[in-house]
């Protein structure tokens, strides 16, 4: 018994240390309203301007939410703000991060398609 209490505990510290020292991946995806936001931006006809408004309708969400997410969207670089642009407005980055992850979803619907 004392063996297995032993072992969830190693578990617990495992899992700690990772959402302390997350990944790219985990911490992109450890906020629950993001993989939705990410999967309506790969939704999203290339170069679509939207404010934040308008990607909440397209996302299913809030606008609430949207606003709490853009800035980590921002920093890992999924959008980018459209300049001189008021209301602000944004687009899917051109960015490495945008390109692996179409990618990657590309992989993963022939896999399952």
């Amino acid at each position: 018994m004392s063996s297995m209490k032993h072992e969830d505990s190693d578990r617990g510290q495992t899992k700690e240390l990772r959402k302390e020292h997350p990944s790219g991946w985990f911490h992109l995806t450890q906020h629950d309203a993001v993989p939705i936001l990410v999967d309506a931006l790969l939704d999203l006809p290339p170069n679509r301007e939207f404010n934040k408004t308008e990607l909440a309708e397209h996302a299913g969400v809030t606008r609430q939410t949207v606003g709490n997410y853009t800035a980590l969207l921002l920093e890992v670089e999924l959008l980018e703000e459209v300049p001189n642009t008021s209301p602000r407005r944004y687009r899917v980055a051109d960015s490495d991060v945008v390109r692996e992850l179409f990618e990657l979803n590309s992989a993963l619907n022939n896999v399952s398609g």
